[in-house]
């Protein structure tokens, strides 16, 4: 159980699920956790799961040992600048996304120690999938409750700051290339004559399942594959389809091309 005090600066959708996962998972007694969010319904919900409500970045700050900067991009620096000299000699884990270690460092009044983090959307179902940059200066202990906090909602990867933005390219970005190849396979059952909701279930279900075949089991993605495709079956036939539509190739054009627009961000 983590027993130092936790700030969250932004309660919206993934500093919310992430505040949210760490309360739930009994890990961050609720009498721990400190918020504050420009918005009040987002302070509404916070105040809903127990938390203490802060009365501005700075409080948030004063108050707590670790903080989450949890924020959009374009709002950090003015967030940053609300929390004056209250940083100094904290640990502050970021999750704004494009915003270096560096960056942050020059929108501080202070020298805290910082973690940069890349989440993505699944954390607000406990399936997240979580970047940690290697490359920090934060204490062991407050690495140790960084992990317990992303670990309660999500698998953890540790990579350096410099791999950041591939990891944007792939996991960033990976829900929404998964949605459409959901929509896709969906879409390919409707045209058989499928119901749309039950092409839908089938499709995310399947998706999810062999997901955690991989994950949970170990499995190389192609041994999964072989034990489906059968000699002179369906499922070859339709694995030559993708082949000759050049899936592999466009999907790892895909993670370039996003990856190299994270790097120009």
């Amino acid at each position: 159980m983590i027993t130092c005090k936790i700030g969250i600066i932004g309660c919206g959708n993934m500093g919310g699920a992430i505040l949210y996962g760490a309360l739930e998972s009994g890990i961050l007694p609720k009498e721990n956790a400190y918020v504050y969010d420009i918005n009040p319904a987002m302070m509404e919900k916070a105040k809903s799961w127990g938390v203490h409500l802060a009365a501005d970045d700075e409080d948030v700050c004063k108050k707590s040992d670790m903080i989450l900067l949890a924020v959009k991009p374009q709002n950090a620096a003015e967030a940053l600048a609300q929390c004056k000299e209250a940083l100094e000699d904290k640990a502050m884990m970021s999750i704004v996304a494009g915003v270096t270690v560096e960056r942050l460092q020059n929108m501080i009044c202070g020298t805290p120690r910082i973690l940069r983090i890349l989440p993505n959307t699944p954390a607000m179902v406990f399936e997240g999938a979580f970047a940690l940059c290697s490359d920090n200066d934060l204490k062991e202990e407050e690495l140790e409750t960084a992990k317990a906090i992303c670990g309660a909602i999500g698998i953890i990867e540790m990579v350096p700051e410099h791999l950041i933005d591939a990891v944007c390219g792939l996991s960033g970005g990976g829900p929404a290339y998964v949605a459409m190849f959901i929509e896709a396979m969906a879409d390919g059952g409707v045209k058989q004559g499928l119901p749309r909701a039950t092409a839908y279930r089938l499709a995310a279900q399947t998706c999810l399942g062999t997901a955690k075949m991989i994950l949970e089991k170990g499995m190389h993605p192609g041994e999964l594959k072989d034990m489906v495709t059968s000699p002179g079956g369906t499922t070859i036939e339709g694995c030559e389809a993708l082949e000759k539509g050049g899936m592999r190739g466009t999907v790892i054009e895909c993670i370039n091309v996003a990856t190299e627009k994270s790097r120009q961000l």
